[in-house]
């Protein structure tokens, strides 16, 4: 049975951490549990940076972007001595299973602790998407929306100079975010991972662009991070075609914000399962949505799994240029 569970987030913070961590604590004191926050990940873990929660300790921060108990990067955790040493601390708490909210460093940590006899439930904490297991990720959806914002706005002043803005968003080594905002904001060329990059091509298509649509005074190329250096891109398009180019890094304001309506839905979703796992003995899960509905696969299997490539989200795109 039980009785106590300890809940962390770890990796890049997203929104709807918050939201998550506010449904893991009401859902387990609903079920008569105590709840301890463990504060920056697994570093903290480690520390012993371990505190109770209580009901006023996660009101009011559903609409909270980041994270209230905050978050690192613990390279370290892969070794069995790190591991032990916060596994001690949980015994010192009673704290018996565990409920961790991040990327798939967080899932392997998660993964490594239920071997040692530490049940632990992963939850899909990551603005990047990059999550085998679950169809969006919890912080997705708001990324997403900045990232739409952002570039509704820039094409306002792209149009007036007959630029070509070249926009370089977030996402890792998955190309979600790109893809999406390409087609909500009807850019002209996506680049992503997945799609690859061939730059002659690229300038190409802007050249065909220019010439053969006279009154198009504005292209958007939205590109992965990672892929090239959008600065140089964009001055090779000023060289090579009739736009201007110019870059632009949407950066960590991309992490920010007060989650939308959809992530805190998914998170409120997800933790209450997380919940619902270890109050009947399961760990070594994660929990995701699938097919519009929460499910939980072994976290070992969807660590092994390929990203489910959008093939038929990039064949839209290319139809709508």
């Amino acid at each position: 049975m039980i009785k106590k569970i300890g809940v962390l987030t770890s990796g890049g913070d997203s929104p709807g951490m918050n939201a998550t961590i506010r449904a893991v604590t009401r859902s387990a004191l609903k079920k008569g549990m105590q709840v301890y926050g463990i504060y920056d990940g697994y570093s903290g873990l480690v520390e012993g940076d371990i505190e109770e929660l209580d009901r006023s300790s996660v009101s009011d921060i559903l609409f909270r972007g980041g994270t209230i108990l905050g978050s690192a990067r613990l390279p370290e955790f892969a070794d069995i001595k790190v591991r032990e040493k916060g596994i001690e601390n949980l015994k010192k708490y009673g704290i018996d299973a565990l409920v961790v909210i991040g990327g798939d460093g967080t899932y392997r940590g998660a993964l490594e602790l239920t071997k040692m006899g530490i049940n632990c439930i992963a939850l899909p904490g990551t603005i990047d998407n990059d999550i085998v297991g679950t169809e969006f990720t919890i912080g997705f959806d708001t990324a997403l929306n900045t990232i739409i914002e952002a570039i509704d706005k820039l094409r306002d002043t792209s149009a007036s100079h007959h630029r070509c803005s070249v926009v370089e968003v977030m996402g890792n080594k998955c190309g979600d975010l790109a893809l999406y905002a390409s087609i909500a904001c009807g850019a002209e060329i996506v680049i992503t991972p997945e799609s690859e990059f061939d730059e002659e091509e690229v300038l190409e298509k802007l050249r065909h662009i220019d010439e053969e649509r006279k009154k198009k005074r504005h292209a958007i190329v939205v590109i992965s991070e990672k892929m090239t250096d959008v600065e140089v891109l964009a001055s090779k398009i000023s060289e090579s075609t009739g736009f201007s180019g110019r870059s632009t890094v949407l950066g960590h304001v991309q992490r920010g914000g007060s989650p939308t309506a959809s992530d805190r839905l998914l998170a409120t979703k997800l933790g209450d399962e997380a919940v619902e796992l270890l109050s009947k003995g399961l760990g070594g899960y994660c929990v995701g949505l699938i097919d519009n509905r929460v499910r939980s696969i072994l976290i070992e299997e969807a660590l092994s799994l390929p990203k489910t490539s959008r093939k038929a989200l990039y064949e839209l795109q290319k139809r709508m240029v």
